[in-house]
């Protein structure tokens, strides 16, 4: 009897570590608001008031506010899943007025894939040994630069 109740309270323990994670990360976008911001209308303190302060500023554009809201799913200690994704961005123009506002959503999320944990690289591969042997006998050798016998400024 004991040992199937501790036999049920490990499979619960194990069971509830491969548990789903919902989280949502970012800002929390109320679409009426955001829908409320007009161009032409209005302007850096009152969408400051209304939203809050954006998630970032662009980096080239200082113009460009984005408002990026996401929500994410993860199984046990595996890579985390885009469910959703909301990015707001309100460019102004110099005087501070909205001049545009877009919105984007999951479609330009990139999953970018390591190739086999190297970075790839033009020219010849070579093995460890020939890295490492490379450079014996040519230390001196005729023609490099320094040397004497080379045509290279003396």
């Amino acid at each position: 009897m004991k040992l199937a109740v501790l036999g049920t309270i490990t499979a619960a323990l194990i069971l509830g570590g491969c548990a789903t994670t919902r989280q949502h990360k970012g800002v929390v976008l109320d679409s009426q608001l955001a829908a409320g911001i007009q161009p032409g209308v209005d302007n850096k303190d009152s969408v400051e008031k209304t939203l809050g302060r954006p998630s970032f500023t662009g980096q080239f554009t200082p113009n460009d506010w984005y408002y990026v809201s996401r929500d994410v799913s993860q199984v046990a200690f595996r890579n985390p899943h885009v469910i959703r994704q909301t990015v707001l961005l309100v460019r102004f123009d110099p005087k501070g007025n909205v001049a545009a506002v877009q919105r984007t959503g999951r479609e330009l999320v990139m999953n970018v894939k390591p190739s086999g944990r190297q970075t790839p690289v033009l020219g010849r591969q070579r093995s460890f040994f020939e890295e490492l042997f490379n450079n014996i006998g040519s230390v001196g050798a005729p023609g490099l630069p320094g040397q004497g016998g080379g045509n290279g400024p003396q």
